[in-house]
């Protein structure tokens, strides 16, 4: 009856303990604190802090690629592709992503190569600052997504934000800017796939009313037409045309 009573008690002792030990351990071990120094350089920030700081940017640079580059306009158009074939897992989707990321950094190009010369590289050769480094790498950047953003959206934002028109792109804040340009991208995405299924939703329709004339009801259309809709994509060289008309939409020639 006593042991029960003495872990009761006895734990929450132990957690407040080890707490209260933990920066003497800590420091014991030589770890650094989350702790800020001030110098005549500036603000140091400690090892941890410094880690802790570049996980959270690691967390959300998938978001960012995904937003800010022609990344989400090409993996619909390859899903609205493989849905139009009806090859169900074909390419599968470790394909097609890769083929996504490899499409984009290749129209990414002109845009990273001149942040990368400008921004990047002094940067690390210690010739700027970070703040000069960022401030170059957003002005090549916000002329990407200027470029591929319709105005309507970038209004409709605006609007919803409560900002007055703006008297140029610099003006532009980000917090629109984004938003804009994924609708904009969301919507060229889906007009291209809807270009993408008419011949196959065609081949469907052919195929199934060829079916239904023949008598040959339990037949099922999509296994007939799955062969005829591959056939026709292989030869007109489908991925070709399709990887240099999405390429090409974005100004890469």
């Amino acid at each position: 009856m006593n042991r029960p009573r003495l872990l009761r008690t006895g734990a929450p002792l132990l957690a407040v303990s080890l707490a209260a030990l933990l920066p003497d351990l800590a420091q014991a071990q030589g770890l650094p604190a989350l702790t800020l120094s001030q110098g005549q350089d500036g603000t140091t920030y400690s090892l941890s802090l410094q880690i802790l700081v570049l996980m959270s940017v690691l967390t959300v640079l998938p978001s960012l690629v995904l937003g800010m580059t022609a990344f989400t306009r090409i993996i619909i158009v390859l899903s609205i592709l493989r849905q139009a074939l009806g090859t169900q897992q074909t390419p599968p989707n470790q394909v097609l992503i890769a083929l996504a990321l490899f499409l984009t950094a290749f129209v990414m190009q002109p845009t990273l190569t001149p942040i990368y010369e400008e921004a990047v590289s002094p940067y690390l050769e210690g010739e700027i600052t970070a703040q000069t480094a960022m401030a170059r790498g957003e002005t090549h950047m916000r002329a990407f997504l200027l470029e591929n953003t319709r105005q309507a959206d970038l209004l409709m934002f605006a609007d919803l934000a409560g900002d007055a028109p703006y008297a140029g792109s610099a003006d532009v804040p980000l917090t629109v800017l984004l938003p804009a340009f994924l609708t904009s991208e969301l919507k060229t995405a889906f007009q291209i796939g809807f270009l993408i299924f008419l011949p196959f939703l065609v081949i469907d329709m052919l195929v199934a009313s060829i079916l239904m004339a023949l008598g040959m009801m339990m037949l099922s259309p999509v296994l007939v037409s799955l062969p005829l809709k591959l056939l026709l994509f292989v030869m007109v060289d489908g991925w070709s045309l399709l990887m240099g008309s999405l390429a090409a939409g974005y100004g890469v020639q």
